[in-house]
């Protein structure tokens, strides 16, 4: 059987705006307009494809057929640049990553790569625990995550890690932590995270003073800048990148409250194994590139 272009670009568009009426703002159409072809294309595939709740959320199938739509949309896109003889088309790179790779190294490690290659990114920012499920679901043709193992069809390669340093400002220790991190201390003391997913800070907490997420007060601040801001000014404490630091720990605008226990991510590069040649050569440059900036992983 063959896909009704006008079929899948309806469920397309539920799926990313998260509703049959914004879908049908967006592709200048009425809301049963949209409906009907959706339902259209359930009933040529034999299987319900959109989970009707609020936002809109694609089905087990609905997965695999984004999955499938956004690798066809690539291949084609490539294929007809090749085919009008377009050597400088750009490539399209739609991805997922986390906030500190965007803050820190994502830009000095592959730049030139991006540059060379006349890569268009349409970047997603997501925590590094949840990238992984942005591919999962379609929205993305590669991603960045903490995630070592691939999913079926797709390769994953390891990046480098990323070390973390549990950091306050001088005056914020000397407020909260004038006898060192105690967990009677740590009850009190605002934590700053990036987001409600972000469990960097509070895995740390759990392991090494036995506190639970929610034993203590937490800022919730987006952005490795922002976020490093928040705690440099003193709003708070958490765990920022070793990559931010230097300057900070060396001038003494910020201290480490548990130096003998750095935090090691990490960091995974996963993409599709079948992807146009193009995209497969940047994957492979990614590869190369990032480890020249981030450490080598752990040992297990």
């Amino acid at each position: 059987m063959n896909l009704d272009p006008k079929q899948t670009e309806a469920f397309r568009a539920v799926i990313k705006t998260g509703s049959f009426e914004q879908a049908a703002l967006r592709l200048h159409l009425t809301p049963p307009a949209i409906s009907q072809r959706v339902r259209a294309l359930e009933s040529a595939l034999g299987n319900a494809l959109v989970v009707r709740s609020r936002p809109c959320r694609p089905t087990e199938t609905g997965q695999r057929l984004l999955q499938y739509l956004k690798r066809a949309t690539l291949l084609e896109a490539d294929l007809m640049a090749d085919l009008a003889e377009r050597s400088d088309a750009p490539l399209v790179v739609v991805a997922a990553l986390n906030a500190d790779t965007l803050g820190t190294w994502f830009f000095p490690a592959l730049a030139e790569v991006l540059i060379r290659e006349r890569v268009l990114l349409d970047l997603t920012v997501e925590d590094q625990d949840h990238t992984y499920s942005l591919l999962e679901t379609g929205l993305a043709i590669g991603c960045i995550s903490t995630e070592p193992r691939p999913m079926r069809g797709c390769t994953a390669s390891p990046l480098g890690s990323m070390r973390y340093r549990l950091v306050a400002s001088s005056g914020f220790r000397l407020q909260h932590f004038p006898n060192g991190l105690t967990r009677s201390a740590a009850r009190k003391a605002p934590v700053v995270a990036y987001t409600h997913k972000d469990s960097l800070t509070s895995s740390f907490l759990l392991r090494q003073l036995g506190l639970p997420e929610g034993a203590y007060p937490c800022h919730f601040v987006p952005g490795a800048e922002p976020h490093f801001g928040a705690i440099r000014y003193g709003l708070g404490y958490g765990m920022v990148p070793e990559l931010l630091l230097d300057d900070a720990l060396a001038q003494g605008a910020v201290v480490d409250l548990a130096a003998d226990s750095p935090l090691d991510i990490s960091l995974y590069w996963h993409t599709w194994k079948v992807q146009s040649p193009r995209m497969e050569n940047l994957s492979r440059q990614i590869v190369e590139a990032a480890p020249k900036i981030l450490a080598r992983p752990a040992a297990p």
